[in-house]
């Protein structure tokens, strides 16, 4: 993605609105919600996607029908925050598949996970055999959700 992006006007934060709500939009069908036709669409959609306002277009699951109920956020301290270390973290739990985010936090631990399991006795086993023997784990704290008030994509 370039640093000097084209500046979006309404019509491409439209198109963007209507294919972050429903990807799988026709181009006549969104031409018509956001007042275009479908050639200047298709061109603008081409166009988003080279300059990286669309990274791509996939399938939302839902996790509650396929038996992932359960999410857990987790604090993690590290033992070691120097880069080498940092990176070997990374590149493992991107292998870990119940963690569904990870992100590297300014505060009083190092990263906070997502991780979506199907049961307490899952997580349970993920923490234990996973999560618990990444690179640099010195400690982590557990926060059960009771209750997914919004959670983007999924309703």
């Amino acid at each position: 993605m370039s640093n000097d992006l084209p500046a979006l006007d309404r019509f491409d934060a439209a198109i963007l609105r209507e294919l972050a709500a429903d990807g799988r939009i026709a181009h006549a069908e969104l031409a018509r919600r956001v007042g275009l036709t479908k050639s200047p669409v298709q061109a603008r959609v081409k166009r988003l996607e080279q300059a990286g306002y669309i990274a791509g277009y996939r399938a939302l699951l839902n996790p509650i029908r396929m038996g992932l109920a359960h999410v857990a956020f987790v604090e993690v301290r590290l033992s070691d925050t120097r880069e080498a270390a940092l990176q070997g973290f990374n590149r493992a739990v991107r292998g870990v598949p119940e963690i569904e985010e990870c992100h590297m936090i300014a505060g009083g631990f190092d990263y906070l996970l997502k991780v979506r399991t199907g049961d307490i006795s899952d997580y349970r086993r993920v923490m234990a055999e996973r999560i618990s023997t990444l690179p640099h784990v010195a400690s982590t704290s557990t926060y059960v959700a009771m209750e997914t008030v919004k959670e983007v994509g999924l309703g």
